[in-house]
Parts: C-alpha cells; structure tokens; sequence
C-alpha cells in the first residue's frame, strides 16, 4: 500500500495488486479512499508457491469464484463496484490448460459485471504452445488477445502497442466488438 500511495501521489490513477488485495490489508482501504480503479487480480498461493503444482477441478468456476471472494472483501472496505476491474491472472499459478480455457472463456467473467483485463502479452504459456522464445511471441499475443477481446475482455495489457492497436482497429472495423 506504501507503494501504490506514492505512485497515487505521483500522479498514477490506478491500483493494479496481484495479489487480488489479499496481501496488505492497507491496500483495499488505499483504494476506497483514493476512489481510484483498482485491478484485482487472481492468483492462489504467493509469487513463491503459486506454480508449485497448481491444480484446478473447474478453473473458470474457481477462478471467478475466488475473484468474487476478493470484490466482497473490496467492497465491505469501501471499494465502490464502479471501480473495480478484474483480472483472472494468466500466468499466475496457473497450469497451461488452466490459462487457455480461462482465455477461451472470458465471458463467463465478464458476467461477474465488472470490467476484465487480460495479461497476456508474452507469456510463457505462449512458448509451451509455440516454442518460441519471448521476443517472437507476437503473433501467439496477438492470437490470444484477439480471442480475449472478442470474448469480452475491455482491457488488453501489452508490451507491442502498435500491433496490438492494429487488431483492435481491424475488429472493430470487422464488427467483431464495438
């Protein structure tokens, strides 16, 4: 909370806690009084334990489940609805198969009624699908951003801006999302 506090007073206008506000307790109670976005992200276990044999029955239902465990905590700390954008955690303790069904099924947390981000750019799940080292996994971002998109996600984060923009541009252009 320390951190985001300065980078609020720095001028940033968003939160973005991997943790899903679940670490630093302060962090909920930052965002509520700042009345800034908040990204709540997914993950189970710390940045130590999370890819220690992670394990889901049913990934999107627990997934959306436990996002939705942390927008009540959001909220019972005064973290307005209006503000909150979730973000299911690729990547984030997650196996392979668990990071493209939640891919392949972003409007299932679209429906939870708030906002989705999607981290996709360069991930390693796109090297254990292409073999392909992280600077030569555009077009695999690409692919898996397209999809995110079309299934509702509202907010892409990237590293290769011009082409990312060039799909959205050319979706819309499609009709595919407005």
């Amino acid at each position: 909370a320390e951190v985001a506090q300065a980078a609020l007073e720095a001028g940033a206008d968003i939160i973005n806690d991997v943790t899903g506000l679940s670490d630093d307790k302060a962090m909920s109670h930052l965002a509520a009084s700042r009345a800034c976005p908040v990204v709540i992200m997914h993950m189970r276990g710390t940045s130590q334990t999370m890819q220690k044999s992670p394990y889901f029955d049913d990934t999107v239902a627990e997934v959306c489940n436990e996002l939705m465990d942390r927008v009540e905590q959001a909220r019972v700390a005064g973290v307005k609805s209006e503000n909150i954008i979730l973000d299911p955690g690729i990547g984030f303790g997650k196996r392979l198969e668990d990071n493209l069904r939640i891919i392949a099924n972003v409007g299932k947390i679209r429906e939870l009624g708030y906002p989705v981000l999607m981290g996709i750019s360069r991930k390693s799940f796109i090297d254990a699908v292409l073999d392909r080292p992280v600077d030569e996994r555009l077009y695999g971002s690409l692919a898996a951003e397209a999809s995110a998109i079309i299934g509702g996600a509202e907010i892409v984060r990237v590293h290769d801006v011009l082409p990312t923009l060039d799909l959205v541009r050319m979706l819309e252009a499609i009709g595919t999302v407005q």
